[in-house]
């Protein structure tokens, strides 16, 4: 089928069962603006379906409303295998089995011991110095994991741990392995038959290092481009990720019922994170999706219904809220949707510590995450103490044996759908082990540059400058272009990306380099100026530049306007005042307001986050052969404005500069008149720098923090920490923390920086009233910007008056705190046993012509 979209104040929006139609069908995206009749307000019709809950009505799930999904049927062999080494199993290794633990704090003994059903190994959790490691330090590891699992001391049947990860662009935590654009752009790629090939090579790269599960692919769809986790959504569009979610599946585990299903070339998936993850309120990460049970399903469940009828075989269960009810507790949707209407038989593994989020619950105590539905548990650091609350929950009738049981087996099933009781083989033994010649290997190379290729968005082209003649003088600029690193984005080496020398990606070619070949070959001269400050006489400037890496919560941004970083952007129109033409390469992992950079380029190509194939934008910028052509249509609507932060097609207001599915090839006339300048953001608009909690509330973009999600409501409890309501000047209008260990601190914080250095400068101070209920306390009070290593603490005595505490900014800006990118602006931290009240947490000009620091 053909999908068309408008681009007019009426949008074209698909209904449910279109949707579940065009999920294995989805043809090319028309770009031009759709001619046909549309009854008017029959889109705003639609999206009031799918709209927000109504304020009278408490939103609950009906699983009759889900689809019902064919999956294969249950093969009796393999039940009554279950049930034979079931009978076999004491109840610790049950525990044990719906345990995952973090490599970085698991030790192979501790494996054996506790009988562990799988390790992972985070994204800065590789054995080994660095967070990442080669071939064989991987192997060296899985096999001591493995060995220990099946060693059958104390046990009358042992059962093999399987080791996860996350290769979400490519096995990117293997030193040489190809890593592919993300998310993002391959959606634009639009080619489900290319995105099968990449994960297929994906599986291949991931049995060389021993790993047997891959936490792919995400299947988000995102709506609020402020979201950090942006890119890893391949659309703002269900369609586009329900075309992916089957062939994803097949490239990563084969086709159920061919000879190739999950032999050794194939590894497990997860369909993640279940369900709502893009849809959260203001794009904030492991947030709430305030949204109505019909755009849950519409909207983000459609690539689950693909993954799952193409028998993906675990599913993980999302960070995030809806509702408020969090996704790890929500029975209605993890048991009753996902396990009974959708026919989902593998298990659901947890998130992160996803479980803590659950009021009354702990990172080491969740009873009602596995009831709910959960049947593996990511706890990374907290697996002990989690084994032995669960162990004490299953002895009491808390967590019922059946519920137990249910999860084991589905456990079980998946362990032998993957062969792991079949003469089973330690990881370095199997049949690709170590074998390094598949790391970037010419054909996964090749694999890789044409995903780059078909994913690059051509969003202008003056004069149709593209493709350029090579023989000319060229000018390379920008920090992207000589960096791998900054170009391959998040989850690349290590879970944030970014700060790794080229040497790093042996297997991998700079944009520089790819620009470098084609040039000489051609006779042109190639120079190269990162700064771009050079006094250079060119004929073309190619200016690579976007930006920085980051993942999850810490892309988490206020607006979508482009803020310029390492590369000055305002140098483009030197350039073309020099007499050059300008080509933009911008790097991003959501589409930006980048109006000035846009005017100030003759042409300007949406590159998202291309990887480690940099020679793929070669090819575009000169049309290296003749049958390339720019074929990336946006999956992402882009936004006119920075305010534009959830800007998506099928809900209006609809008012994109380029509107989804937009896209130019070197025919196309690519001319674009000048654009405005005025982002639309004013003091409004802009994060609130100077209150973080007032009467009882909490101005956007602050937060309570807690185990690194923020609080949705209030009391809350944690293995540290109850936090409640309290009474000052009125009802409700403060805080009273009681710190139960004295190891966790009190947390109020954004999720992405806020520049403090002129208030820092300028003489202003942080200001709250507090008091001791214990009669007088010593605490300490701290701020820390983007990473944990800056935080900075000063003393502070209380009484049990409520009192002014003033500290001078530029006091912690003397302890070395960077006060530009400031994401903690309140620490409290405070002995076991300590009680107090805080309210009217605030920015003040200071007092005092010389702050007293001490």
């Amino acid at each position: 089928m053909r999908l068309t979209y408008r681009t007019s104040a009426s949008t074209l929006v698909l209904g449910a069962a279109a949707l579940l139609s065009a999920c294995t069908s989805i043809g090319a995206i028309q770009t031009e603006p759709v001619t046909a009749d549309v009854p008017p307000g029959a889109a705003e019709e639609v999206a009031e379906t799918i709209g927000a809950p109504t304020a009278d009505a408490k939103e609950v799930i009906n699983p009759e409303n889900w689809p019902i999904v064919e999956t294969p049927p249950l093969d009796p062999a393999i039940e009554a295998q279950i049930d034979e080494i079931m009978a076999k199993m004491t109840l610790e290794q049950k525990v044990g089995q719906v345990i995952q633990a973090d490599s970085g704090s698991v030790t192979p003994e501790e494996v054996k011991q506790y009988r562990l059903g799988s390790v992972l190994s985070g994204g800065n959790s590789a054995p080994g110095p660095e967070p990442y490691a080669d071939a064989q330090t991987w192997l060296d590891a899985a096999d001591a994991y493995f060995e220990a699992s099946i060693d059958p001391e104390g046990v009358e049947i042992p059962i093999p741990t399987i080791w996860g990860i996350d290769a979400v662009h490519g096995h990117a935590n293997l030193r040489g392995a190809v890593v592919f654009p993300h998310n993002i752009g391959l959606g634009a790629m639009n080619n489900p038959d290319l995105i099968e090939e990449i994960y297929r090579v994906t599986a291949l790269e991931l049995r060389v290092s021993g790993h047997d599960w891959t936490f792919a692919p995400t299947l988000a769809v995102p709506q609020n481009d402020r979201w950090g986790r942006t890119y890893e959504g391949f659309s703002e569009s269900p369609d586009i990720v329900a075309s992916y979610g089957d062939r994803i599946v097949y490239g990563l585990q084969g086709r159920y019922g061919d000879d190739d299903f999950l032999n050794e070339e194939h590894v497990l998936t997860s369909a993640k994170h279940f369900v709502g993850d893009g849809g959260t309120k203001d794009g904030v990460d492991q947030g709430d999706a305030v949204i109505s049970e019909a755009e849950l399903r519409d909207i983000h469940a459609a690539g689950y219904v693909t993954a799952i009828a193409a028998n993906a075989q675990t599913v993980m269960a999302s960070f995030s809220a809806w509702n408020g009810e969090r996704m790890h507790g929500q029975k209605e949707l993890l048991t009753d949707v996902l396990k009974g209407r959708m026919n989902f038989k593998g298990f659901v593994i947890g998130d992160w510590n996803g479980h803590a989020l659950i009021p009354g619950c702990t990172t080491t105590d969740c009873p009602e995450s596995l009831n709910a539905g959960v049947d593996m548990f990511m706890a990374p650091d907290s697996w002990e103490g989690l084994w032995q609350s669960t162990y004490e929950h299953v002895q009491s009738g808390r967590i019922p044996m059946e519920r137990l049981d249910d999860a084991v087996r589905r456990i079980l099933r998946v362990k032998i759908n993957a062969g792991m009781f079949d003469n089973p083989l330690k990881p370095s033994e199997r049949p690709l082990a170590g074998d390094e010649s598949l790391l970037g290997s010419p054909e996964h190379r090749a694999v890789a540059r044409q995903a780059v290729r078909e994913s690059l968005v051509l969003l202008k082209n003056n004069d149709s400058l593209l493709p350029l003649d090579p023989g000319q003088t060229i000018l390379v600029v920008g920090d992207g272009a000589d960096s791998i690193t900054k170009v391959a984005g998040g989850w690349t080496l290590s879970w944030q990306g970014g700060g790794y020398p080229n040497e790093e990606f042996p297997n991998g070619e700079t944009v520089l380099s790819g620009i470098s070949k084609v040039v000489r070959e051609n006779g042109g001269t190639l120079i190269f100026d990162p700064e771009g400050t050079a006094d250079v006489d060119a004929d073309v400037v190619i200016a690579v530049y976007g930006e920085d890496p980051y993942a999850e919560f810490q892309g988490d941004v206020p607006d979508v306007d482009f803020r310029p970083n390492g590369f000055d952007t305002e140098l483009l129109s030197s350039y073309q005042e020099g007499g050059a033409k300008t080509v933009s390469v911008f790097l991003s992992g959501r589409p930006l307001w980048t109006n000035p950079e846009i005017n100030d380029s003759d042409a300007f190509i949406a590159a998202w986050l291309p990887g480690s194939e940099g020679g793929g934008i070669a090819d575009m910028l000169f049309q290296t052969d003749p049958s390339f052509d720019f074929t990336g249509r946006l999956s992402y609507s882009w936004p006119k404005l920075a305010t534009q932060v959830e800007l998506n097609v099928h809900k209006e207001p609809y008012d994109p500069l380029f509107a989804f599915g937009y896209g130019l090839s070197y025919g196309d006339n690519g001319n674009l008149e000048q654009l405005p300048e005025e982002s639309g953001l004013s003091q409004s608009t802009a994060a609130n720098k100077s209150v973080f909690f007032s009467k009882g509330e909490l101005p956007a973009p602050w937060e309570i923090i807690r185990y690194g999600s923020p609080v949705t409501s209030l009391p809350f409890e944690s293995a540290g920490l109850i936090v409640t309501a309290y009474d000052r000047a009125a009802q409700e209008d403060s805080l009273k923390i009681e710190f139960k260990t004295g190891e966790e601190d009190f947390l109020i914080a954004s999720s992405y920086p806020v520049d403090l250095s002129r208030e820092a400068n300028g003489a202003m101070e942080l200001v709250f009233e507090a008091k001791s209920l214990n009669g007088e306390s010593s605490v300490e009070i701290g701020m820390g910007c983007d990473a944990e290593a800056c935080d900075a603490f000063l003393p502070v005595d209380l009484n049990e008056d409520w009192s002014e505490v003033r500290l001078s900014l530029s006091c912690y800006a003397d302890l070395g705190i960077r006060m530009d990118v400031i994401k903690r602006p309140l620490i409290i931290s405070a002995e076991a046993g300590q009680t107090l009240g805080v309210s009217e947490i605030r920015l003040e000009e200071d007092q005092d012509a010389a702050p007293n620091c001490d």
